[in-house]
């Protein structure tokens, strides 16, 4: 070993003096982190959050354990490294050994690390054992991973049969910098997974779309849920209250808005709970046969669309960023056909709804995004249309149920006390001939319609939505479908309708044929 000149010594003094100034740092950030923190309450930033699980104690033990064995090991190795060189300098005339083999050396530094090694992997594996028995519990739940939100689904113990989805409800104003963050920003929810005390719950973890990993650092539970496996852990909590965690999988663009919330409650808080949410389940039974008046989608349609779609386009529907906006979009006041088939499918950033939502939920968010804001389509959207749909049959057009169904329709509007559904035949459409905007002769039937409508709601308002398609002169075609909304507002006008009743909307192109049915009608609509 080359013995080191003064220069050398120097240099590693103004090392160690380097380290013990980091050193003091750090234990007075380690202060401040287990103290008072600045405006705030008592926390534990630099180390991990306060076990109320056995397993999570265990794991806190060897993190402890681990640290101080790994902090010898380098005191001891680093000691003795310095010592050397201090102490055998060439100031002092030593001079470096030479030798090439030693039995002792060799043994020692096989046999310690071989101890050291021991003493870290028993308790170890000991731990890690326990976190795989999931036997003998008291609560099964399902977690599955959506992009991006979790569903619950207790399968086993009380409160079987319980199902909902969790999703972040952090303000998009906080995300978006418009707003203060409060103390639980991107970790709150709207439906927590709720447990009972002391008692052993068995996770049971797969994913819909991509990887993901649920994790709960005060549980000492940390579980990759992925397509198409089924992975399970456990965890018994000791104490009751509030846990949070979130997703560890890099799983898409929203993998931050993906949070864990875990309520642990008392065995009668938690009886009470079930008790609730089996009477909520109940009362909310959604009936995929049954016919929904508008007024029923809607209100249903609206708590949908506000857990699973105001997230990305905005409660306003205005949309933000990449997603846009709902408001006056073509999607929500285009063919209704095209609308079904986007939200069973999705596209780009916007994942299938198919599996997560059911045909009620579906139908009640398409016909509130349809009819909300500024959008007036009057489309009235049916569960059957839905289940139809998965099958690939999708509606057509714009149009709503016919036949029988439609006369269900409108008999559970009639029963609903002030229920703003289309009714009286509404929306009805007019077909032009191909470049033509003389009203034809099959008109009258919708215009009747408006007019019988208009007798039964007097305040009613109507919107006069024209329609083209994409071929020719984009000028003449948006000419002709306005020319063709004006003549329906005549017609309408000449049936006894107001001229202020009657709202001509922009006209849209909707197709690329030339000779599309649909895009050559005007439909007329209650206004919402």
């Amino acid at each position: 070993m080359e013995i080191l000149g003064k220069e050398a010594m120097k240099t590693i003094k103004r090392a160690l003096m380097g380290v013990l100034a980091c050193s003091g740092l750090l234990f007075a950030g380690a202060a401040l982190a287990v103290g008072d923190s600045p405006g705030g309450p008592a926390v534990n930033e630099i180390n991990l959050q306060p076990p109320v699980t056995r397993i999570a104690e265990e794991l806190y033990s060897l993190h402890t354990m681990m640290l101080i064995l790994c902090t010898a090991i380098f005191i001891a190795v680093f000691g003795v490294m310095f010592y050397s060189v201090f102490a055998h300098r060439k100031s002092k005339g030593h001079k470096a050994a030479n030798f090439h083999e030693s039995t002792t050396v060799e043994i020692i530094w096989t046999i310690v690390p071989f101890i050291i090694v021991v003493l870290m992997a028993l308790p170890a594996t000991r731990t890690v054992v326990a976190m795989k028995d999931t036997t003998n519990a008291d609560l099964t739940v399902k977690v599955t991973g959506y992009q991006w939100k979790w569903g619950y689904d207790y399968i086993k113990g009380p409160g079987e049969g319980i199902s909902f989805l969790s999703t972040l409800t952090t303000p998009r104003a906080e995300v978006n910098g418009q707003t203060p963050i409060n103390d639980t920003y991107l970790q709150e929810v709207d439906n927590p997974l709720v447990v009972p005390v002391n008692k052993k719950i068995r996770i049971i973890t797969t994913a819909n779309d991509v990887v993901h990993s649920w994790y709960v650092p005060a549980f000492g539970v940390k579980q990759d849920a992925i397509p198409g496996f089924v992975r399970d852990t456990w965890f018994k909590a000791e104490k009751v209250g509030t846990y949070r965690g979130f997703c560890t999988e890099l799983c898409g663009k929203e993998h931050a808005f993906m949070p864990v919330v875990v309520e642990v409650l008392s065995d009668d808080d938690y009886a009470k709970w079930v008790d609730a949410q089996k009477k909520k389940m109940s009362a909310s039974a959604d009936d995929p046969n049954k016919t929904y008046t508008m007024a029923e989608l809607m209100e249903r349609g609206s708590k949908v669309y506000a857990a699973n779609c105001a997230v990305c386009h905005q409660p306003t529907g205005k949309g933000a960023g990449a997603f846009p906006a709902l408001d006056g979009s073509k999607i929500a006041n285009g063919p209704l056909a095209q609308h079904v088939s986007l939200v069973l499918k999705g596209k780009n950033a916007m994942p299938s709804w198919a599996p997560t939502l059911n045909d009620v939920e579906i139908a009640s968010v398409i016909t509130y995004e349809r009819n909300s804001w500024g959008n007036h389509t009057g489309d009235v959207l049916q569960p059957r249309q839905v289940a139809d749909a998965r099958n690939g049959k999708l509606p057509e057009g714009g149009d709503h149920l016919t036949g029988a169904a439609a006369s269900d329709a409108q008999a559970a509007s009639a029963a609903s006390d002030g229920a703003a559904a289309p009714q009286a035949g509404l929306p009805a459409s007019v077909y032009f001939e191909t470049g033509k905007s003389d009203l034809p002769a099959d008109a009258k039937a919708a215009i009747q319609a408006a007019a019988d409508y208009a007798k039964a709601h007097p305040d009613a308002k109507f919107t006069l939505s024209g329609y083209t398609d994409a071929s020719g002169s984009a000028d003449s075609n948006a000419e002709l479908a306005k020319t063709r909304a004006q003549a329906v507002r005549d017609a309408l006008k000449a049936a006894g309708i107001a001229d202020d009743h009657i709202i001509l909307k922009k006209p849209e192109t909707i197709t690329g044929g030339s000779n599309a049915k649909e895009a050559r009608r005007v439909e007329i609509s209650p206004a919402a």
